[in-house]
């Protein structure tokens, strides 16, 4: 493995711990004692829904291939994952609004669960099954999880502030520590002890199982509206005119369908851009180093979420920007660096500075997770928050599935090109949601005045 790689690790690790050990009292929010052990114990079951998932990730193409599979079937068997997660996903995420948010995520559990068994059958029609039971699993894991939460935050009254805590720390642990340390855990399993491409699934399987018994053990149920007048059909409409009446979630849906449908696109791409003419990459390494620099991303959210000011919907402008920027590397280098002809050896000079554009689009990642969530907690009604986040999804997982179908259609720039104006749209969205956001502010202050005013008035009148 080449030393550039290792510079790059460590450079990225030596950033995350000077910001995490350089936060002062005024980087850090302060919380009671109650409190902590409510969010050290989401935490605990995030991290392991997490690394349920996580460790599934590296070997799905690989266990694919193993069984024989070619470069189409396993594009099909992709495609239904995230087309049942655009067409069950609005659905699942109605009941957990209806029937409840701890029983969706013990359902997310026994899908995914089952969705890792079925991987041990080689028949195309089982890992189908499988493939449909992982989106659907898909869906309740971006929504149930931090709708329960939500709810569960406020129903114990605790500050609003504490909530930006939990998500930054979530994202901190679950999409950046245990990400690396299930990416070396499940190579241990495959490479070291020679379990074959099977034992990831297993093991996630049992860390599944774990978070499972934690929720049924400690956790208490809550609802968006259990009204048992409302079917399945009147809540989806009333999300729908939830979104359609009020501009900040609209915004706020386009917003994360255009950075999302970017980075699951950018999940595809990133090892052909880096290896054009079959350079030897380590992808294992590769990917570590971008969760590591997710970990940075997280950190430095963590550090602006702390304070009142810059606003989550101001410094989010700047993210967004950044990101567009990052994917116009692959672009440049293809026009500026002459590409090279041998097959094979080392990574080129241009894969060098696509490789530190792509770890900036990394920690642009990890501000985005936990600031996305902060806002989705302060513009989403709470009676229809999992069927809400699950529309938001429908234009992402449709958006994937045309990329999936066409990825040999068009030249990487194309593709890189096509996420890089997503992203600038997404930030100029940003700048139309902050605009709203300061009048609404701004009407509610003068509100506040007004009523202040109007009650000093009063009282010598009272008084007489």
């Amino acid at each position: 493995m080449e030393l550039f790689y290792y510079l790059v690790f460590g450079f990225l690790g030596f950033v995350v711990a000077s910001v995490e050990l350089s936060k002062n009292n005024k980087d850090r929010i302060n919380t009671s004692q109650t409190f902590n052990s409510f969010k050290n114990n989401y935490l605990l079951v995030y991290s392991l829904m997490m690394a349920g998932d996580w460790l599934q990730g590296p070997y799905v193409y690989f266990l694919y291939s193993q069984y024989g599979f070619g470069k189409g079937e396993i594009g099909q068997l992709f495609i239904a994952g995230f087309g049942s997660s655009m067409l069950f996903g609005t659905i699942v995420g109605s009941l957990a609004d209806k029937q409840g948010r701890k029983r969706a995520c013990v359902t997310y559990c026994i899908t995914y669960i089952l969705s890792c068994i079925t991987k041990h059958s080689p028949q195309y029609k089982v890992l189908m099954l499988g493939r449909v039971l992982g989106g659907i699993a898909t869906s309740l894991l971006f929504s149930a999880f931090e709708s329960w939460l939500v709810a569960e935050h406020n129903k114990r009254g605790f500050d609003q502030q504490w909530l930006s805590l939990t998500f930054s720390k979530a994202i901190f642990l679950g999409n950046g520590l245990v990400a690396i340390v299930s990416g070396l855990f499940g190579n241990l399993l495959v490479d070291s002890m020679a379990l074959g491409p099977v034992a990831p699934f297993d093991a996630a399987a049992c860390f599944l199982a774990i978070g499972m018994a934690v929720i049924l053990s400690s956790w208490t149920e809550n609802y968006g509206d259990p009204s048992e007048s409302k079917d399945l059909l009147t809540q989806f409409k009333g999300a729908a005119v939830a979104i359609a009446s009020d501009e900040k979630i609209a915004l706020l849906g386009a917003i994360q369908s255009l950075f999302e449908g970017s980075m699951y696109t950018f999940v595809f791409l990133w090892t052909p851009a880096l290896s054009p003419n079959e350079e030897e990459i380590p992808h294992g390494f590769i990917f570590a180093t971008f969760m590591l620099a997710s970990m940075l991303g997280s950190s430095i959210a963590s550090r602006l979420m702390a304070h009142t000011s810059p606003k989550v919907e101001s410094y989010m402008q700047i993210v967004f920007v950044v990101s567009s920027a990052s994917f116009l590397l692959p672009i440049v280098t293809n026009f500026l660096v002459a590409p090279s002809k041998v097959k094979g050896g080392s990574i080129s000079f241009s894969g060098c500075i696509q490789l530190l554009g792509f770890c900036t689009f990394e920690a642009c990642v990890g501000i985005f997770w936990p600031s996305i969530m902060k806002m989705r907690s302060q513009y989403i009604p709470e009676e229809s928050r999992s069927t809400i986040m699950n529309f938001f999804r429908i234009p992402l997982n449709i958006f994937v599935c045309i990329v999936l179908y066409n990825v040999d259609a068009f030249p990487i720039t194309i593709m890189f090109g096509m996420c890089s104006i997503f992203l600038f749209v997404a930030a100029i969205l940003q700048r139309r949601l902050l605009a709203i956001a300061d009048k609404s502010d701004k009407s509610k202050t003068e509100d506040w005045t007004a009523m202040q005013e109007r009650d000093a008035e009063e009282e010598p009148l009272n008084a007489a």
